[in-house]
């Protein structure tokens, strides 16, 4: 968690000089090499004291978007928040507990998803809810064949 130092001086070299110390060419490439790790582990290991998790998120917004990948970008984080919310993978009953374990996976999970993909996230929720995959189902990454059924690439 920051102490306030991640908005001062020059946001993107700060988070861009991190990645590259660690040796990728890319946020993209720095988050995907840690698949399930939270947006916030992602901006600790970059740095704790300087680096807000909405920083990693808007940086991996920008180069999805360069190279068209938006939709692996919902993927990815909607990986990132089951990940984090549902640890033993999907749950076997959605009694109260479970579904609403769910719903707060989902809703992170939309709210970190860009407006041109918000409509298929809504609908993405709502089939997971009313048909859910097997007990136990947690996606490792955006490459997930359920989750490429769900939301299959479209970009160009």
């Amino acid at each position: 968690m920051t102490d306030g130092r991640a908005w001062e001086g020059n946001i993107k070299a700060r988070l861009y000089e991190r990645v590259r110390e660690r040796g990728y060419d890319s946020l993209t490439a720095f988050a995907e090499a840690r698949p399930t790790a939270s947006l916030l582990a992602l901006a600790d290991e970059l740095g704790p004291d300087d680096i807000a998790a909405v920083q990693v998120f808007s940086g991996l917004v920008a180069e999805a978007e360069r190279s068209h990948k938006v939709t692996r970008l919902v993927r990815g984080q909607l990986v990132r928040e089951l990940s984090l919310r549902l640890p033993n993978g999907w749950p076997a009953v959605l009694d109260d507990e479970n579904r609403l374990k769910v719903a707060v996976a989902l809703a992170r999970w939309s709210a970190y998803t860009p407006e041109t993909h918000e409509e298929r996230a809504k609908k993405i929720g709502d089939a997971l809810l009313a048909t859910p995959p097997p007990p136990g189902w947690l996606p490792r990454g955006p490459d997930d064949e359920l989750l490429l059924t769900l939301l299959p690439d479209e970009e160009a």
